[in-house]
């Protein structure tokens, strides 16, 4: 990467940091008008790679008399896709917002990538409205892309902060998408992005809350709350009495040393015939996780709030699908406890009776999470007969070496359902990788008292060794998969356009992706 550009955009993200630390929640309202470019105002353009003068730019450069190709030269901005410049002043106008787009061709994902760009500097803006000018009306749909990038880059978490008197309010009033097809452009966000927009905000809302706030019943409650009045929705809670009446004994057995009790959520959508198998998300949703007896180190452990990530994104999935009244039956299962260490917790050695009869020893409580997911897996095949299980975990350590923070990584022993998950990964910037289920992995997880292990003896391939656990519960038959998300549920840099640092809400583009490509004809 050229040093200009390395310098822009960090010096463009330590900008972004320090103003996010003064600056109101943000949340400006996305309208659409008619493709023009206004006489002043706050305005933003995109820019190829070598700025040639096309396109919004050219029409903004010769309205401002040449000045915006020229401040553009002396910043040294070439256009490379995902960078930024920032101009105040220029002309008649209060700011210029340039995007870079490189060479890329158009598509979706770049259009949300212009979109998060534009976002992320209305956070921190001054100006009442800020208007996104695409004048291309060559890729349906655009403006919906684009206010999805907007509404998903302008994303803060900030409920805790003080306002201080005197300061600024920022990043509040307007982002007008101008396009040459507003009405149906306008039209596709409101029914088909916006819902599923409102779902990626509910999951990292769930995730970015304390665990003081949100714990297992909380949960449920924010759930209720956020699916109240939308129709076709049933919800259902297993409590601890409940779940022992069906002999839940691992989740049980994980939320026991908690005073929190355990909870199983079960969110029914159905947008389709009643007898239409359902495609079922299955969560973990641990909301703290200390490590339990096998107590994690103290550093970083603040950051195991977000341990309930996946329960966070089927939820906001289902709700995104059912928001836009996807004509599919779905299902969100969110397997809630909270992982603590005292005198009724569960220790290393015990063995525990799942809810379909089969046991496991305990070689570590800080592996919880596989725990929670096979009972909750159970309870799905049996009540909810699906058509297709995906279960969704921040679950291993081994993911995040594996993968960094690029990747998820897909388990998988359907090779059909594996191709469609990276597909709509891809598609969507949710990008996940598939890992081996190699058959070794059995002999690793053998106890000599129970049926299973909960965690492997070796060192080795600990993100297979959970996902052949918690396939150990699925019957062969089922198209199932396992996305182990722990490298992409938080981020601590870099900032990326849609994606803000602290909770992503990974999982909800991915899953609503996949159903949109392969259960609803590619709806766009």
């Amino acid at each position: 990467m050229p040093r200009s550009r390395r310098l822009m955009r960090h010096a463009g993200i330590a900008l972004l940091a320090c103003l996010l630390a003064f600056a109101a929640e943000a949340q400006r309202v996305i309208e659409f008008e008619a493709y023009a470019v206004p006489d002043d105002g706050a305005l933003a353009v995109t820019v190829k790679r070598g700025v040639p003068q096309e396109g919004a730019f050219a029409e903004l450069d010769a309205a401002a008399g040449g000045a915006l190709g020229r401040a553009a030269a002396n910043a040294g901005f070439t256009g490379e896709r995902g960078t930024m410049l920032n101009l105040h002043g220029l002309g008649g106008y209060t700011q210029v917002i340039l995007v870079g787009t490189g060479e890329d061709p158009v598509s979706p994902r770049l259009l949300e990538d212009i979109g998060g760009l534009v976002g992320q500097a209305g956070v921190v803006s001054a100006a009442e409205t800020i208007q996104l000018l695409w004048p291309d009306a060559t890729i349906a749909g655009a403006g919906a892309h684009l206010a999805l990038g907007v509404e998903l880059g302008q994303y803060t978490f900030l409920q805790y902060r003080s306002q201080r008197p005197g300061q600024p309010v920022l990043g509040q009033g307007r982002v007008v998408v101008r396009v040459p097809q507003p009405q149906a452009d306008g039209r596709l966000w409101t029914q088909s992005w916006q819902p599923v927009a409102q779902g990626v905000r509910l999951a990292r809302d769930l995730v970015s809350e304390p665990a003081n706030v949100v714990y297992p019943q909380s949960f449920v409650e924010r759930a209720r709350l956020a699916f109240e009045g939308v129709p076709n929705v049933r919800i259902e809670v297993l409590d601890e009495r409940a779940m022992a009446e069906l002999g839940m004994g691992a989740m049980l057995a994980v939320g026991q040393g908690s005073a929190r009790p355990p909870r199983l959520l079960a969110i029914h959508y159905r947008g389709a015939a009643a007898d239409e198998a359902p495609l079922v998300f299955v969560g973990k949703g641990i909301t703290f996780d200390t490590g339990g007896i096998s107590i994690k180190p103290s550093q970083d452990m603040w950051r195991m709030k977000y341990d309930m990530t996946g329960a966070a994104s089927v939820t906001g999935a289902v709700l995104g699908l059912a928001k836009r009244r996807a004509p599919v039956n779905a299902v969100a299962v969110a397997a809630l406890a909270e992982n603590m260490p005292s005198g009724s917790a569960i220790r290393p050695g015990d063995v525990i009776r799942t809810m379909s009869g089969q046991t496991f020893e305990i070689m570590s409580t800080d592996a919880e999470g596989r725990m929670v997911l096979v009972d909750a897996i159970t309870w799905a095949q049996r009540e909810l007969k699906p058509a297709v299980l995906i279960d969704i975990a921040t679950l291993t350590g081994s993911q995040v070496t594996a993968l960094g923070d690029e990747y998820a990584g897909l388990f998988s022993r359907h090779d059909a359902l594996a191709g469609q998950l990276l597909a709509a990964g891809a598609a969507s910037g949710e990008e996940v990788w598939r890992l081996p289920l190699h058959p070794s992995y059995a002999k690793d997880l053998e106890s000599p008292i129970a049926d299973l292990r909960n965690g492997g003896s070796g060192r080795g391939a600990g993100a297979g060794v959970g996902a052949f656990f918690i396939g150990a519960w699925v019957a062969p038959e089922l198209p199932w998969a396992h996305l182990d998300i722990a490298s992409m549920a938080w981020r601590d840099a870099p900032l990326l356009p849609t994606v803000p640092l602290g909770a992503s809400g990974y999982g909800v583009r991915l899953l609503d992706r996949f159903v949109r490509d392969n259960f609803e004809g590619g709806s766009r």
